[in-house]
């Protein structure tokens, strides 16, 4: 039976996994206290994938003490041997008495074993504990593990009347230092940021995570259907890029992978790469989270193939007119049937500007 006190202990458990919301990829964020005799015992996060899990940081603070402990964790206990031993062996061992997770691993290799394993070794398991925010915490590794592809987060910032630049393509800056500081989080948070030839050729963009302290950079990667990029783009001056294109070209691609590239032909209809491909691809890199800061002509095509899981939209309390850019290139919808339909997630201010995270309603 689930107690306020179980729902009280589960939320410091999901505030010590939102710790690891910048590093932990390709794992999922996962926070862990041991309580006993209704008292605070420890507390253990997962940090990085290859180091300890939640659990064993929590049961190597806590040592013999664990003995009878009640374990709070948000994500089911792992029952197999990856780069590290399963935590739930480790769990029986030390003895605990109950376990209350938030959710089921999504992973196959896990999906309820870990919960059955405990179960069979007489430890009281309880699970769906505050599991809808354990979800949306690993919204990525969910969707990579149930569909194998990552969750697509479209970034836009534009003006009041829906635009993102002038018709001559500028665009610096639209919304506010305060804005473009947030976008950093959702970057941080994505393992990898997806634009289109078009934004490097017209703004060069870094597509790095900038003033935040963070373990890593995610991959930047850029949909470049005719290998355009030149050698010499800023995104390329740390490693880690990734380029998908149309086409075989091996002088191209010989210049691009001694600027540290990685090229991959994936090509699909109509001379442009298959973006569905591409993001099987990234899931298969262990990209949980991809963040889209592209133009309206790969918003549209992303949005039109329903790649798209959710919109990060910056509105700039300013209006740029019929002529301005738009936020994407849909074409002529001919019926209401054919929009594109969202529900509100989250409304806020930042700083001048008003930011609206919104999910696309798929079907």
């Amino acid at each position: 039976m689930v107690t306020a006190a179980d729902s009280q202990w589960m939320a410091r458990a999901l505030r010590l996994a939102e710790r690891g919301l910048y590093s932990t990829s390709p794992n999922p964020r996962v926070g862990c206290v041991l309580v006993k005799d209704g008292a605070w015992l420890a507390d253990g996060w997962h940090e990085r994938a290859g180091e300890p899990h939640a659990e064993i940081h929590a049961l190597r603070a806590a040592g013999d003490r664990a003995r009878g402990a009640t374990v709070y964790v948000t994500l089911e206990p792992c029952s197999h041997h990856g780069r590290t031993p399963p935590c739930a062996d480790a769990l029986i061992n030390a003895g605990v008495a109950r376990v209350v997770a938030a959710v089921q691993d999504p992973n196959p290799q896990v999906a309820g074993q870990g919960l059955k394993k405990l179960h069979a070794a007489g430890i009281e398991v309880e699970c769906g504990l505050m599991e809808m925010a354990a979800r949306e915490l690993n919204i990525g590794f969910f969707a990579r593990m149930a569909r194998g592809t990552p969750w697509v987060r479209s970034k836009i910032a534009a003006s009041l009347d829906g635009r993102t630049a002038l018709a001559s393509g500028a665009s610096k800056w639209i919304t506010s230092e305060a804005a473009r500081q947030d976008v950093q989080h959702w970057r941080a948070r994505s393992c990898a940021v997806l634009t289109g030839i078009g934004t490097v050729m017209a703004d060069d963009p870094q597509l790095n995570v900038r003033g935040i302290e963070t373990l890593r950079q995610p991959l930047r990667v850029v949909v470049d259907n005719a290998l355009r990029l030149p050698p010499d783009a800023r995104l390329l001056q740390q490693p880690g890029a990734l380029i998908y294109t149309a086409v075989t070209d091996a002088k191209k691609t010989s210049a691009l992978e001694q600027a540290g590239v990685q090229v991959v032909a994936l090509p699909g209809e109509n001379g442009r790469v298959d973006l569905p491909g591409v993001l099987r691809d990234l899931a298969g890199r262990g990209c949980n989270e991809i963040l889209v800061e592209a133009g309206s002509k790969l918003n549209g095509a992303l949005l039109q193939a329903g790649l798209v899981d959710e919109l990060v939209l910056y509105l700039a309390p300013q209006m740029l007119g019929d002529m301005a850019r738009g936020m994407a290139s849909l074409g002529e919808l001919t019926n209401l049937d054919q929009r594109i339909s969202l529900e509100w997630k989250d409304v806020r201010h930042v700083g001048k500007d008003l930011r609206i995270v919104s999910t696309v309603r798929k079907g």
